[in-house]
């Protein structure tokens, strides 16, 4: 039980660290302590809504379709290592950091419909948090919602860090060597986690 929380927190918070609209939106507010709770739940519950959904999904999927779970493996297997491997490319192409946009102050309506706005419009997160960790909450069963427990709990402890420790992260986030780092870190994560699951299915054949 232990195990599969622990490679659901570490396989959402390897998704969710890549840089994106959202998270200069989340990191903006904490900038400027503008509804900064606020903000951090929605995306999360936004998460776990999502991830919740997903591992569901990929359960009655299983059930009702012999054989979908290995399909939904190798796939697996597949994206991470492409998602990898764009890690890697994009550490070797440099020049990336996390900027947060300079605006004024903003209402709180304003703020709630931009975050809701970057969350569930953008096309990733569905990727990421329905079909690839509903996907590889299969590998844990009957464990499955323990590796959903962990992704949904990356999600809190991230977007938290990101919104409360603005003020100490953003010089850090700023500078495009750090996220060469961070994005070695993504990459080497998930061909760990693809390379895990290949051996599964390989010694379980």
């Amino acid at each position: 039980m232990l195990g599969s929380v622990v490679a659901g927190f570490v396989a959402g918070l390897g998704l969710i660290a890549a840089i994106g609209a959202q998270n200069a939106f989340v990191l903006r507010q904490g900038l400027r302590r503008e509804h900064v709770g606020i903000v951090v739940l929605i995306c999360a519950i936004s998460d776990a809504l999502l991830v919740g959904a997903g591992v569901a999904g990929a359960e009655w999927l299983a059930r009702g379709f012999p054989g979908f779970e290995t399909v939904m493996l190798w796939g697996g297997v597949a994206f991470l290592l492409g998602y990898g491997t764009l890690r890697f490319r994009a550490a070797w192409q440099g020049g990336a950091a996390l900027m947060p946009a300079q605006m004024a102050a903003m209402p709180l309506s304003r703020v709630v419909t931009l975050c809701l706005a970057f969350t569930w419009l953008n096309p990733h997160v569905y990727l990421d948090t329905v079909a690839l960790l509903g996907a590889l909450s299969m590998h844990y069963a009957p464990w499955q919602w323990g590796f959903g427990s962990g992704a949904i709990l990356a999600s809190f402890a991230f977007f938290a860090t990101l919104g409360y420790g603005a003020r100490w992260l953003a010089p850090m986030l700023s500078r495009p060597r750090a996220w060469l780092v961070v994005e070695l870190a993504i990459g080497l994560i998930m061909w760990a986690i693809a390379a895990m699951l290949a051996l599964r299915a390989i010694t379980s054949a």
